[in-house]
């Protein structure tokens, strides 16, 4: 029997392993997505492209055992069609991928957070920062929707949720819902943590938890307002002043409420 080049062969087997990895994985993703207590996805995936191409690359697998079988030479066409369905399918993803959102989800949480953050903070006085849950709820409206798919449907709003005389950011939040910002106020108002409720930085699927990143928390916190400097005197030149840093996560340890939980709780949802 003759055999293709040891080229020809090499080129199907990882042919079929690329399209195997890449567009199999893909198919387990969408229909995980679908059970799944939360995905971190923005939309929910089709298994219909992925299905398509598996099917393809099967017929092609087919067509080239079948070559093989009956000995043809090195220039059967049936040895051209795995690599051509790979690179097929990769064009295919590089032109849809002009239209896909090219950040991920857990990217769009985190600006969200930071938003928030902002607004939070914009809220504040000089003695103490908002706690109302009635203040603090329209700032859910400037964020849009969360990131994130519940059993594959997408979560329409934030919620939020605050809490009272807190020691520290929020560590865990079991039963709270996907797309939840934890407001954890300090006693006396000092201060305010913010975290959001969804997935670790490292997980696409799972059950929910605070957002975080290799192990640490994200959170933000919300300060009373810096009191404004005096004008200066007539005929004194002004000088430059070190700029606001920008609002960044933190990530060093902070004492928790204990027991995960606080001097009281209210919670907003839309």
């Amino acid at each position: 029997m003759t055999l293709p080049s040891r080229k020809t062969l090499l080129g199907n087997v990882l042919s079929l392993a690329a399209i195997a990895w890449i567009y199999g994985g893909d198919l387990a993703d969408a229909l995980r997505a679908r059970t799944a207590d939360v995905s971190a996805l923005v939309e929910l995936p089709s298994p219909i492209r992925p299905s398509v191409v598996l099917a393809l690359a099967a017929l092609a697998t087919v067509v080239a055992v079948m070559g093989l079988v009956q000995g043809k030479v090195e220039g059967f066409k049936g040895f051209r069609l795995l690599p051509i369905v790979l690179v097929g399918a990769l064009f295919a993803d590089l032109v849809l991928a002009e239209s896909r959102i090219p950040i991920d989800s857990t990217d769009m949480a985190s600006m969200s957070l930071q938003r928030f953050h902002k607004l939070a903070q914009a809220l504040s006085t000089q003695d103490a920062v908002a706690e109302d849950p009635r203040v603090l709820q329209p700032l859910l409206e400037e964020l849009g929707r969360p990131p994130y798919l519940v059993h594959g449907e997408p979560l329409t709003a934030y919620a939020l949720q605050v809490r009272k005389d807190c020691e520290g950011p929020v560590r865990d939040a079991p039963g709270v819902r996907p797309g939840t910002l934890l407001y954890c106020v300090a006693p006396e108002r000092k201060g305010a943590w913010v975290t959001l409720v969804g997935l670790a930085a490292e997980k696409r699927f799972g059950a929910p938890e605070l957002l975080s990143a290799e192990g640490k928390v994200r959170f933000l916190l919300v300060q009373p307002a810096i009191a404004e400097e005096d004008p200066p005197e007539p005929g004194t030149a002004f000088r430059d002043a070190p700029a606001e840093p920008s609002p960044a996560f933190r990530d060093a340890p902070a004492p928790a409420a204990e027991g995960g939980t606080d001097g009281g709780t209210s919670s907003l949802q839309p």
